[in-house]
């Protein structure tokens, strides 16, 4: 989705806060790089001035800020409720008028390689 990402995770030592933090350290770090080096983004300065002022008015005084500090996260207590999510996710841009079929949206994992089918793989 342009504007949030779903995904379903898993920790062995149930440390799924620190799965989190890591991804969203890594990609927002990966990013904000990756917009400061693009020579043709119209919208560099922008961004970079928001994650900036947004980071230093936020609650932990960063640098800047790419993620927001909250999430919505759902403990997924069986193979019912994990594929209930799994099927949200990848029917939301569906739902939200991007694509007619969840295989559509190219950053999905709905497809024939990747779909997530818990009765086969459990």
């Amino acid at each position: 989705m342009p504007s949030h990402v779903h995904f379903i995770t898993y920790s062995e030592n149930g440390e799924i806060s620190n799965v989190l933090r890591d991804f969203k350290s890594c990609t927002a770090r990966q990013i904000t790089k990756a917009i400061e080096e693009n020579p043709i983004e119209s919208r560099k300065e922008w961004m970079l001035n928001k994650f900036e002022y947004h980071g230093k008015r936020g609650p932990q005084k960063q640098k800047m800020q790419f993620w927001k500090h909250y999430n919505h996260s759902f403990f997924l207590y069986s193979n019912k409720v994990i594929q209930q999510k799994a099927d949200y996710i990848h029917n939301n841009p569906v739902a939200a008028g991007f694509v007619n079929q969840p295989q559509e949206w190219r950053l999905s994992s709905a497809n024939e390689q990747s779909a997530i089918n818990l009765n086969e793989r459990i």
